[in-house]
């Protein structure tokens, strides 16, 4: 099969398309013959050198496909969605989504939902799992002290996980606020659902949260920030808030002031996806299953995608993700140009 490798750790030029073995399943996995593979910045941290994947997982980078499952054995009892042979499927992987091929554990296989094409259905595994884990799971969006009109803050709206984020809270009935980086980008947030994106080069979120909140603050941030971010969030947090970090963009150190957390009963949290079990991811694609791929068949939420490239263009692909002027996925697809 044709993959695109990691030929050493650097720029974007690294990327190379290449011939690989096909992959074979292992017991309760399934083989996917992939239309479409997104890209997201853990590849990036990979192809850096700063992101291994974990022991057992492909080397090659990529951690969502869509296509059709084209092998593997089917076990009916660990098969909540009933899938089979020859069903479009979008799933989640721990590595391996740049090829032609990929394996998959059958339990972090989605069906493909109603009317979307494999490009779109490639975009969603890797930000609605991780959305869904922090935002519903970690940090209990509409359970906390502001129940059940809890508000969330979005750090990045226009990256694939704010676009994510935004749509599904916004769907599920919640009052959503995000940043971004310029004034063309914060409209976008704000027509996927965002009351108000802040441009947080020419404004202060923190002033802006509390005049959106009559001073009282949000209840959940999500963050890829970090940094020195996270002292201004607590302040931006109602009481009872909680701050889940998914990222280190802005740097793995913060300096906090304990006494508001003490005081104002304030949660500091994070988590990273890709190690996590099989059983755990299996949780999320239920739930995902059960309270957001309808609105996904409805157009409530709709997929991003930003642009599409052929596989061979990965280097490319991932300049445009690290310029970071794009609004939602950048996306690979597999076929005669790949």
């Amino acid at each position: 099969m044709k993959a695109i490798e990691i030929t050493e750790f650097g720029a974007p030029e690294v990327l190379k398309l290449a011939e690989r073995p096909t992959p074979q399943p292992k017991a309760g996995e399934v083989l996917i013959k992939v239309a479409a593979s997104g890209i997201n910045r853990p590849d990036v941290f990979q192809r850096k050198g700063g992101y291994a994947p974990p022991p057992g997982a492909s080397d090659l980078p990529g951690l969502e496909v869509a296509g059709e499952i084209v092998g593997g054995t089917i076990d009916e009892k660990n098969n909540p969605f009933g899938l089979k042979i020859g069903d479009r499927v979008c799933a989640l992987l721990a590595g391996g989504g740049y090829a032609e091929y990929a394996t998959a554990p059958l339990l972090q296989c989605l069906p493909v939902p109603a009317g979307l094409s494999d490009v779109e259905a490639a975009s969603l595994p890797e930000t609605f799992f991780t959305v869904w884990s922090n935002v519903f799971d970690r940090a209990q969006l509409g359970k906390g002290e502001g129940a059940p009109n809890e508000t969330l803050l979005v750090q990045g709206g226009s990256s694939g996980i704010g676009v994510t984020a935004i749509q599904i809270a916004h769907a599920l009935g919640f009052r959503v606020f995000a940043t971004a980086g310029s004034d063309e980008k914060c409209r976008a947030c704000e027509a996927l659902g965002a009351e108000r994106a802040i441009n947080y080069k020419t404004e202060d979120f923190v002033e802006v949260i509390k005049s959106l909140t009559n001073d009282r603050g949000v209840d959940v941030i999500l963050d890829m920030v970090a940094g020195s971010y996270v002292p201004r969030e607590l302040t931006a947090l109602a009481d009872g808030g909680r701050i889940v970090l998914i990222a280190l963009l802005g740097g793995a150190k913060a300096e906090l002031n304990l006494n508001e957390v003490l005081r104002r009963r304030l949660t500091v949290t994070g988590s990273t996806l890709r190690p996590r079990s099989i059983e755990f991811k299996a949780k999320i694609a239920a739930q995902l299953k059960e309270r957001v791929w309808p609105h996904l068949e409805d157009g409530r939420i709709k997929p991003v995608v930003h642009r599409v490239f052929p596989a061979a263009q990965a280097a490319e692909a991932h300049a445009l993700m690290e310029s970071s002027t794009h609004v939602g996925k950048i996306m690979l697809t597999w076929g005669q140009d790949a």
